[in-house]
């Protein structure tokens, strides 16, 4: 069994996050490794503009995960290749005519947010990381088992037989995280008994730089904007839906689907005409109940997952990572063990909340808008409208999705 050189920090996963946090980290004097499960090829990155062209797993950006992105030197790799900045929002529920409109103007923003494809932040990112000289990328490489001694120090065992010492391991491997499991770090957790249904359309009329969300009772349903040219307009769907119904829309060809996705969808962006490929995948909400143990620390999807109906898990998890480089950071400057629990738990106290928040606000937008009672739709409706013509309360509303702070 072979051993590597002992590292500061082992990132295991090199997603968005955890490449996202190597950046962050690098430059600073640690020794950072990088484990990746998935090989170093870079992903294809198609010019054309064509409805399979498209990465049919999309993010949406707010301006604070911008920043973040800015700042590690790797969004303008992003919006060189391709987005769809959108300035409108507009929401509805299905069973009765409450609706509300979200447009950037009125904060004097210039987007509520950014549609990326994923593989394009991924290729930013470990465009990004290749130019660290002080981050080593082991990759294919996958976790084997996660040891702590009593100094806090965690030695991993890779599938290659090598063995790697690190004074803190992060866990960005995502909602099944290996980390999180060798580690038992417990989680709360339920299924919402839903699908997600994503995939690339064209759809007859311009999409206006606006996303779309209609609430049906078997989940809602959002129509993304992409770039497009002046014969063609395209959007991302993510059509959440219980999973009872997943399979039949699946096994339609797909003049049936856009059919069925344009009645939906109220035909607001006119015919559907066409669709890509179609991919589902069950959704589960799940968080850790800590963080952090010594030595060790989860970000993003691998210490919180939760429902896609407002996109702001990618979000959350960009703002984990900004914080725990943060904290790490000020704890080399002062010397201090990077795995100890007076470091991470920092990081622990100001993330924890605001995602505990997110969760259950998303979970609560969708168990109301599923609910079929009369008195429920009624005072559903009645929110949104009320929300639509309160100017104060609209504008909190957009920053805070935005990530920005009061007066931003």
């Amino acid at each position: 069994m072979s051993e590597l050189p002992p590292c500061d920090i082992a990132i295991v996963g090199a997603g968005i996050a955890g490449s996202a946090l190597a950046l962050a980290l690098s430059g600073h004097g640690l020794r950072i490794v990088v484990i990746e499960a998935q090989g170093e090829d870079r992903a294809v990155l198609p010019n054309a503009v064509a409805l399979g062209a498209f990465d049919p797993r999309v993010v949406a950006l707010n301006p604070r995960s911008r920043s973040v992105l800015e700042n590690l030197g790797v969004w303008r790799a992003v919006a060189d290749y391709r987005l769809c900045a959108y300035r409108h929002m507009t929401v509805w529920d299905a069973d009765g005519t409450g609706s509300v409109d979200f447009d950037s103007a009125d904060i004097g923003a210039a987007a509520l947010g950014y549609i990326v494809e994923n593989r394009a932040l991924v290729r930013a990112l470990l465009d990004g990381l290749r130019a660290c000289a002080d981050v080593r990328l082991l990759a294919p490489e996958s976790l084997v088992e996660c040891v702590r001694d009593t100094q806090g120090r965690v030695t991993l065992t890779l599938a290659s037989g090598a063995q790697l010492q690190a004074g803190l391991v992060v866990a960005a491997d995502g909602a099944l995280s290996r980390v999180r499991e060798l580690l038992d770090f417990r989680t709360r957790e339920w299924d919402y008994g839903h699908h997600a249904l994503v995939a690339t359309v064209q759809v007859e009329r311009p999409h206006a730089a606006t996303a779309w969300q209609r609430f049906l009772p078997t989940g809602p349903l959002a129509f993304l904007p992409l770039p497009g040219t002046d014969d063609a307009h395209y959007c991302s769907i993510v059509w959440s839906l219980e999973s009872s119904l997943v399979e039949g829309l699946q096994a339609l060809d797909d003049s049936e689907f856009c059919v069925r996705l344009e009645h939906a969808f109220e035909g607001r962006l006119g015919r559907v005409l066409a669709c890509s490929q179609r991919y589902a995948f069950p959704l589960r909400q799940r968080h850790a109940v800590d963080y952090v143990q010594p030595g060790a620390a989860l970000v993003a999807d691998a210490a919180h997952t939760l429902h896609p109906l407002a996109g702001q898990g990618i979000n959350l998890g960009l703002q984990d990572v900004a914080v725990l480089a943060e904290e790490v950071l000020r704890a080399a400057e002062r010397g201090e063990a990077l795995g100890s629990m007076d470091v991470l738990r920092r990081y622990q106290r100001r993330r924890k909340g605001e995602n505990l928040a997110m969760m259950a606000a998303m979970d609560g937008f969708k168990r109301l808008f599923e609910q079929p009672g009369l008195p429920l739709r009624w005072l559903r409706n009645a929110g949104l409208r009320g929300v639509d013509r309160a100017g104060p309360l609209k504008r909190h509303l957009m920053r805070q999705a935005m990530g920005l702070a009061p007066g931003e």
